[in-house]
């Protein structure tokens, strides 16, 4: 009984959520912002390759990705 619940509450309340249809435009513009984010993260790449401090580098990833992605990183977090 409890996975049909399960599966009741997935069809109502999550799955119309991934089956809407982005258009062009939609789709242009993700496209777009994803390869600014790729260009801000090559670039903070470049940062630490020429082993500038990492505040630095973080400091000018989150410049180059204001309003590109989600949270501090550009949309990108990972452990060290």
């Amino acid at each position: 009984m409890k996975k049909l619940w399960v599966c009741v509450l997935w069809s109502v309340c999550v799955a119309p959520v991934f089956a809407q249809a982005h258009n062009d435009k939609e789709l242009a513009e993700d496209a777009a912002r994803h390869r600014a984010m790729a260009v801000a993260h090559e670039g903070a790449a470049k940062c630490l390759e020429v082993k500038k401090d990492e505040k630095v580098c973080v400091a000018e990833l989150q410049a180059a990705c204001k309003g590109l992605g989600i949270g501090k990183m550009c949309g990108m977090k990972h452990a060290h």
